[in-house]
């Protein structure tokens, strides 16, 4: 059966990319917060930090589960909102609803209840998103079938979630949890986390809303289901295990996923331990810290162009490889001379000037990444179909999304376990933590996480699908079509 004609190749107008995009800016607050959800528990409400890292692990392996069976899902639904709308919109009040609560546990909850909580609400907030960012993510790689528009398209998204870090970050930390008297470090404020939830529900819930409604448009420009043509559950179930099967079997999909799961977790690790490091090691405030985020703005409003140029000149799979070792280097050099003696020392200008050289040049270039990944995908999404016969974003980028959630799951369960092990006290304060454990923040933020994503990185190089290996699975199935 033939579809009905459709340009797959087509430009987008920028309204749509950034209609698009805007979506992301619900998981750029969840970011921003992920470190400020730590100390909360950790050193506010005084929960430990091993128990911490749990809860980031539990709801990763409740994401281990829903995240696929939500992609398989959006990836079969009928519906006149297509196979993506639907799922977005229905994500869009629990979102709000976990969010609030994961910053209003009761004062008087004992260890275990205040677990449970944490726990509870995090894991409820993970659920959700499933069920938005799986169907979302899978939407940007059905926009359009063009190599580099496909590329041009997760730019746009991820700049407006880097210049949205870089916003929330500085609202977060300047408005919300300001330096005050009695309080150097406003991230130790808990009256301050009842404002949090109240705001961010309500910014994560109107984010997904609008997404959802400005993308309606484009329903008639997606994929449809495919050739799935079974009739019961047992079919459907067969068909799906079969599908997944050929899907891990796919040597490119096996290495991108294999390499940024790695790359994730060791990312989680060190956004576990930075902000520790930060505040403890090198006696950063609150508003210099926030600093970080406006670095992050040169590289996110040029990455669009950027990410496509570099695409240009070395194919996806040497641009992953080639950015990324220059990215980690950066971002680890100054952990690594601290521990060599180098730095200068706490409260300069100077170590400023260090850490926030290195991390603009960094930053620069840390959104191609990410964008190279999304677009390596969408095109094994076109691989994939002419393989099978079936459209199958939601599964494909189910997988992207729980790796992408192993920087908060299993990084954050990991990252306790790190801390743990170099013995950080709870309620620390700089005048009372011992060397050694600065030492080991040191660590964790620098040779230990180069090391880590350049094991993820090796993966890489048996991705497979070039250019020229893309324009042929396209001409392979406008042949198909056309028949």
């Amino acid at each position: 059966m033939t579809e009905p004609s459709i340009d797959r190749d087509r430009k987008l107008p920028v309204i749509t990319k950034l209609a698009y995009a805007s979506g992301t800016l619900e998981e750029s607050l969840v970011l921003v917060i992920l470190p400020i959800t730590t100390v909360f528990y950790n050193q506010v409400m005084g929960l430990p930090i091993f128990l911490c890292g749990t809860v980031f692990m539990l709801s990763w392996i409740i994401d281990a589960i829903s995240d696929p069976l939500v992609g398989i899902f959006s990836d079969r639904i009928h519906s006149r909102w297509g196979r993506r709308h639907p799922l977005m919109l229905l994500s869009a009040a629990p979102l709000g609803l976990f969010f609030y609560l994961l910053f209003q546990p009761p004062m008087d909850l004992s260890e275990s209840q205040l677990f449970f909580w944490f726990a509870l609400s995090w894991a409820g907030m993970g659920l959700a998103k499933s069920f938005y960012m799986v169907p979302h993510t899978a939407l940007g790689a059905e926009l359009t079938d063009n190599y580099d528009e496909r590329t041009s398209v997760f730019g746009f998204n991820w700049m407006v979630h880097y210049v949205g870090m870089a916003l929330l970050g500085w609202f977060v930390y300047n408005l919300i949890f300001p330096t005050t008297e009695g309080f150097d470090n406003g991230l130790l404020n808990a009256e301050r986390y009842q404002l949090l939830g109240i705001w961010g529900g309500l910014f994560v819930f109107s984010v997904v809303l609008f997404c959802t409604f400005s993308t309606l448009n484009q329903i008639p420009y997606l994929h449809r289901v495919g050739n799935r043509s079974s009739e019961n559950m047992f079919e459907s179930i067969s068909d799906t295990i079969h599908e997944l099967w050929i899907l891990l079997h796919n040597r490119s999909y096996f290495a991108i996923i294999a390499c940024w799961l790695i790359m994730s977790i060791s990312g989680g690790v060190l956004a576990f331990s930075l902000t520790y490091s930060l505040l403890y090691g090198f006696e950063f405030t609150t508003e210099q810290i926030a600093y970080r985020e406006y670095l992050r703005l040169p590289g996110a409003l040029l990455v669009i162009f950027s990410s496509v140029w570099v695409v240009q000149k070395l194919d996806k799979r040497y641009t992953l490889i080639t950015v990324t070792s220059f990215t980690v280097l950066l971002l680890g050099l100054p952990f690594c001379l601290r521990l060599l003696g180098l730095p200068p020392a706490n409260g300069t200008t100077a170590l400023l000037i260090l850490f926030y050289g290195c991390w603009t040049i960094a930053y620069f270039s840390y959104p191609i990444v990410s964008i190279v990944i999304d677009s390596m995908l969408g095109d094994i999404a076109d691989e994939h179909e002419l393989i099978t016969g079936n459209r199958s974003e939601g599964l494909i980028y189910s997988f992207r999304t729980f790796v992408y959630k192993a920087t908060r799951g299993l990084g954050g369960f990991l990252g306790g376990i790190a801390l743990t092990m170099i013995n950080f006290p709870d309620n620390a304060t700089v005048e009372t933590i011992e060397p050694e454990v600065v030492t080991g923040l040191a660590w964790l933020s620098g040779p230990l996480y180069i090391f880590f994503v350049g094991s993820g990185l090796l993966f890489a190089f048996l991705y497979k699908i070039n250019r020229q290996r893309h324009t042929e699975i396209l001409q392979k199935l406008q042949l198909r079509k056309q028949g």
